[in-house]
């Protein structure tokens, strides 16, 4: 019986890890959409720091949003008999247009070495564009 209390407690506790808050009516919600087995993270809005690197929850108006990207580069955009090296770039999107209670995508990927992002609205139609302002390798993810 203790073990069964223990991995119901143990279960609930990792659910929590996972738990997203729910959107706020009054600003726009932007869910990040990496593509494969990458990594995107919500880094600032307007250049402050954020607490939860799931998303983005913005008033409405204009706003830069700051994000990292961690992707692999394939073998064959490296060269011959060279291994897969991983990027960790930083981007930045700028988006005047956000409307309280409406849904965004942030959708990341990359081409050889370079990061691309890029936002869509809930009609799935490209509102804007990401700027890398950085890359460099990781050692280890």
């Amino acid at each position: 019986m203790r073990i069964l209390i223990l991995a119901l407690a143990l279960s609930t506790l990792g659910g929590c890890a996972l738990w997203m808050p729910s959107p706020d009516p009054s600003q726009a919600w932007v869910e990040l959409v990496p593509s494969g087995e990458t990594e995107l993270k919500a880094v600032a809005v307007d250049e402050k720091p954020l607490d939860d690197h799931r998303y983005f929850q913005v008033t409405p108006g204009s706003h830069q949003l700051g994000m990292r990207y961690r992707f692999e580069v394939g073998a064959a955009n490296v060269g011959r008999d060279s291994e897969t090296l991983e990027r960790d770039c930083r981007l930045t999107l700028d988006y005047d247009g956000f409307s309280a209670g409406e849904r965004y995508r942030l959708v990341a990927g990359g081409y050889g070495f370079r990061p691309w992002a890029r936002l869509y609205d809930e009609r799935n139609q490209l509102l804007a564009k990401a700027s890398e302002r950085g890359c460099g390798g990781v050692a280890a993810r």
